[in-house]
């Protein structure tokens, strides 16, 4: 099974110079990061469902082999918290769905708000969604971490979010075919928009991570993996280095 490794976002102007080279117009940034990592997860969509002009064209600057993954928009996640969404979810899936095969997993990231006693919405919610895509749920609140959760997100087949954040435990469950790593580290041990070099070290945690992959790539589980700069400075050296591990277990990602 495949293994897709990227960063969260790509349009950062501290990365000029760095990892683009110096003056590149930022409407070229796109093209540029698909000549070295074949996925990227879609920030913006965070903040509301792409344009479809925005959409045709990250898909014109990038190859047929090329993976996007996205986040739903946090009016569906964070504002309405599941309630009254269905229409919200309709228009975004619809909009996404313009990537055609480039489509990976969308991503329900939710605050630490979002918490147990909405586990029937969550469920509601996860049923009613299409099947022809595939889902990934992020959680920032322990007490979902309890058997019942994993077991209603294996009823949807959907993925829990593995995270490796502050405050959060790292988990390797298993709900689905595929997995969903997200690296996301503390926003505080990074300035915004200063991600020009590693600042954080994370050998230890890098070794443990490259064993995971190792091991779920080795059982058939396809890994799809997500550095943020927050994580150790700069996004693109996490994946080179990432990158550098699986490579020494025999593994090419």
């Amino acid at each position: 099974m495949a293994i897709h490794l990227g960063t969260q976002g790509w349009s950062y102007k501290s990365w000029d110079g760095v990892f683009y080279p110096q003056g590149t117009p930022p409407g070229s940034y796109l093209a540029y990061y698909a000549t070295r990592f074949k996925a990227i997860e879609i920030d913006s969509s965070f903040y509301g469902t792409p344009r479809a002009a925005y959409l045709a064209k990250w898909d014109r600057d990038t190859p047929a082999d090329f993976r996007f993954a996205a986040k739903f928009p946090k009016l569906i996640t964070h504002e309405k918290m599941l309630v009254d969404t269905q229409d919200d979810a309709r228009y975004f899936l619809g909009g996404m769905s313009a990537l055609g095969a480039k489509l990976g997993p969308l991503c329900l990231q939710f605050s630490y708000e979002f918490k147990p006693t909405s586990k029937d919405l969550l469920d509601e919610f996860l049923g009613a969604l299409p099947t022809e895509f595939r889902y990934a749920v992020e959680i920032r609140n322990r007490g979902w971490l309890k058997d019942w959760f994993f077991d209603l997100l294996r009823k949807h087949r959907a993925a829990l979010v593995l995270v490796d954040r502050v405050s959060m435990p790292k988990l390797q469950e298993l709900t689905t075919d595929f997995t969903y790593v997200r690296w996301l580290g503390n926003r505080k041990d990074v300035p915004d928009d200063e991600y020009t070099h590693v600042r954080i070290p994370r050998d230890k945690e890098l070794d443990e991570w490259a064993d995971t992959i190792r091991e779920m790539h080795e059982r058939d589980v396809e890994v799809w993996g997500f550095a943020n700069n927050h994580y150790m400075g700069h996004s693109p050296a996490t994946l080179r280095e990432i990158q550098a591990r699986l490579k020494q277990r025999g593994i090419e990602a």
